[in-house]
């Protein structure tokens, strides 16, 4: 009988600290009545849940993220090209990569996998010398984002669609330079995204057809259009069927940079996994197979 494997989970008790504990308790349960080790560590941020990654895993654990995609993305990230075994325990709003992953939200079926599942190789993003997981995106989602992170009043969900109003009111089309695999197309529109996984912001199915596994990034531009058509294009991102739309552009590559043509002085930030490194330019390249990911 192979022996059971031993577990280090990493909680942010700062984001959505309780959601994870309540998800953390039963199926650290199941994984220790079944003879696995399992160690928790309370990050005090996504550096630090990075840095405790690493050290659980050259210690020759497997590390499971606990919480949503921003830490999904910083623990993945962070375990990127080590060989060492990544588990997610989805405990967040969006949980976007584990639903591309199709990994299971119930302790039991969870539980199960963690114990006996094969890994699974699948690809990351390096965006700007970082290493993330789902997509990266540079437009009215980003700004979406910043105004949520901003937001006082509001919190979780609520927050963000109020950032989204805000961003797509007060949004001037961007002047984008796109450049896939040395390819370099000049478009204005409202979003560019560099997606390794299908989902993004909260369970929008923004590439349809991208594959986790399959060494290539899909990139999808909102060119630019009426507002009203636009907030067509947003109910279609529930099943995916923008892509359909002729405003809707999309490419397929190994690496991609976004930039803006113009005008001067104008910055747009650029969103990862649900956080926001930094500004325009980002380039982002697969990493093919980089993680060994405990999915079904």
């Amino acid at each position: 009988m192979a022996e059971a494997r031993a577990f280090t989970a990493i909680v942010n008790p700062a984001a959505g600290g309780s959601a994870s504990a309540s998800c953390l308790v039963p199926l650290g349960r199941l994984l220790r009545e079944a003879g696995a080790e399992l160690d928790v560590e309370y990050s005090r941020g996504l550096e630090h849940a990075a840095d405790l990654a690493r050290a659980a895993a050259e210690s020759g654990r497997a590390v499971l993220a606990v919480g949503g995609d921003g830490m999904a993305g910083c623990v993945g990230g962070a375990l990127a090209g080590t060989g060492a075994l990544f588990g997610i325990v989805p405990a967040g709003r969006g949980n976007d990569f584990a639903r591309q992953l199709g990994v299971p939200s119930d302790p039991e079926e969870l539980a199960k996998l963690l114990l006996e599942g094969e890994p699974r190789a699948v690809d990351a993003i390096d965006a700007n010398g970082t290493a993330v997981l789902g997509s990266v995106y540079a437009g009215v989602d980003a700004v979406a984002n910043d105004n949520a992170n901003k937001t006082r009043l509001l919190r979780g969900s609520a927050a963000y669609y109020f950032g989204a109003l805000r961003a797509i009111v007060s949004w001037r089309a961007a002047d984008y330079l796109i450049t896939v695999d040395g390819e370099t197309r000049e478009r204005q529109g409202y979003t560019v995204v560099a997606a390794n996984s299908g989902y993004y912001g909260f369970g929008k199915h923004i590439a349809p057809d991208a594959r986790v596994d399959d060494g290539l990034l899909d990139v999808i531009l909102i060119r630019t259009a009426p507002k009203r058509l636009f907030f067509a294009v947003m109910r279609e991102l529930e099943d995916g069927t923008h892509v359909r739309r002729p405003e809707v552009e999309v490419m397929r590559g190994e690496e991609v940079r976004i930039e803006l043509a113009g005008p001067p002085g104008r910055t747009l930030p650029y969103g990862a996994d649900g956080e926001l490194p930094g500004v325009l330019p980002v380039t982002a390249r697969v990493l093919p197979g980089a993680l060994r990911v405990l999915a079904p």
